[in-house]
């Protein structure tokens, strides 16, 4: 692939390289964000109090279940980061699925996992 032209095909190595870095950086992130969030649910099954005092005024079930909500996030972003590593080790990461075209690096660093151009993915 000819990536010297204006219209380039791929992102250099030296991109992708730089890429992977910043995934990296968010993956390492939101594992340690993910840790934190599984060990409060399970202090919180660990705390009679807290099935105690749930059943009275209803919180602890609340927040239970955003925490749930929050660590399924995590978890969702985190199979998106290691999809995305495999798209730089591959050669094919940062090419929009649907233009084929490549997706601008700004939304890259914004959105490192972003597999639509911004274009694509307002025409949906």
């Amino acid at each position: 692939m000819d990536t010297t032209t204006n219209n380039k095909t791929r992102y250099s190595d030296e991109e992708l390289a730089e890429f992977r870095e910043l995934i990296e950086q968010k993956l390492d992130e939101a594992k340690k964000q993910l840790a934190y969030y599984k060990k409060q649910l399970a202090e919180m099954a660990d705390n009679p109090d807290s099935k105690v005092k749930s059943l009275e005024d209803g919180t602890g079930s609340a927040e239970r279940e955003q925490l749930t909500q929050l660590a399924a996030r995590q978890e969702n972003l985190i199979v998106h980061l290691e999809n995305a590593l495999l798209r730089i080790e591959n050669k094919v990461y940062g090419i929009c699925r649907k233009t084929g075209k490549l997706i601008s690096k700004e939304r890259l660093k914004a959105v490192p996992h972003a597999t639509l151009s911004i274009e694509a993915k307002n025409s949906r």
